[in-house]
């Protein structure tokens, strides 16, 4: 008996605290967009009202530029792998082989 009602204890404590603090729970994500936002806007010495509308879009898509980017690289860094599997597929070697990856990896 004295064991269920520290369970039950800690459950009540916890509810108590997810319902009075829960912001606490995901804080980490928002602060990691909020970090990202202010890095970029730093980075375009922003200031004033551009600083004010940049950084509110920033938030509210939930995307820095720095996470765009990243993003783009590995869409990139992913096509060309393809591309290099389809050259080896093909079994084109030297020349043949870097010109088709750099076209394939254009598009």
């Amino acid at each position: 008996m004295p064991n269920t009602r520290r369970t039950l204890s800690c459950t009540l404590v916890s509810i108590t605290l997810l319902a009075t603090f829960p912001h606490a729970a995901v804080a980490g994500t928002q602060q990691d967009r909020m970090r990202a936002c202010n890095k970029d806007a730093k980075e375009k010495s922003l200031k004033g009202d551009e600083r004010k509308t940049f950084m509110s879009s920033c938030l509210s898509s939930g995307k820095s530029e720095t996470t765009r980017t990243a993003e783009v690289s590995d869409d990139a860094a992913a096509r060309k792998k393809q591309c290099r599997a389809e050259a080896s597929a093909k079994s084109l070697k030297g020349d043949e082989r870097k010109a088709f990856i750099s076209e394939c990896s254009k598009t």
